[in-house]
C-alpha cells in the first residue's frame, strides 16, 4: 500500500477516509443547543459553527457503510456512555426516539433518534 501523500501511484491507490462532516439546519442555534446538551459538543459561534473532534472514537478512524433506503442522505453515528440515558435526554431536548436499542451481531448496541429538525442520528453504546 502506498504512503498517503507520497505521490507513488505506481504501487496503487489508497482508500479515501471521511475526514469531516457537516450538519445543515434551518435553525443552527437550536441545533447547536441540542447537540451541545446531548453529545457534550463544544459548538462554536458564527455562520459556520465549528465542532472540534472528540476523544476516544474508534481507531484508526470512522468507518461507514452504504445502505438501500427510500430517503437519501447521511446519518451521524455518535458514541455515548449510557445509551438509555442518552435516548431519554434526546427526547427531553426535542428529539424523537425512532428505534429501540438493539445489539448489532458482533458489534455494539445502537438505537435511532431524529434531532429536532428530523435529521437521523444513531446513538452507539460506548
Amino acid at each position: 500500500m502506498p504512503v498517503p501523500g507520497s505521490g507513488d501511484d505506481a504501487v496503487g491507490d489508497w482508500p479515501r477516509p471521511v475526514v469531516h462532516w457537516e450538519l445543515r439546519a434551518r435553525d443552527p442555534e437550536a441545533q447547536a443547543r441540542f447537540y451541545g446538551a446531548l453529545c457534550h459538543w463544544d459548538v462554536g459561534p458564527g455562520p459556520i459553527m465549528v465542532v472540534p473532534p472528540g476523544l476516544g472514537g474508534p481507531e484508526p478512524g470512522p468507518a461507514g457503510h452504504i445502505l438501500a433506503s427510500d430517503r437519501p442522505g447521511v446519518t451521524l453515528y455518535v458514541q455515548v456512555a449510557d445509551l438509555r440515558a442518552s435516548l431519554a435526554r434526546a427526547a427531553d431536548l426535542g428529539g424523537t426516539v425512532v428505534g429501540a436499542p438493539f445489539d448489532v451481531p458482533g458489534g455494539p448496541t445502537i438505537a435511532g433518534i431524529t434531532d429536532p429538525e428530523g435529521n437521523p442520528v444513531v446513538l452507539v453504546q460506548q
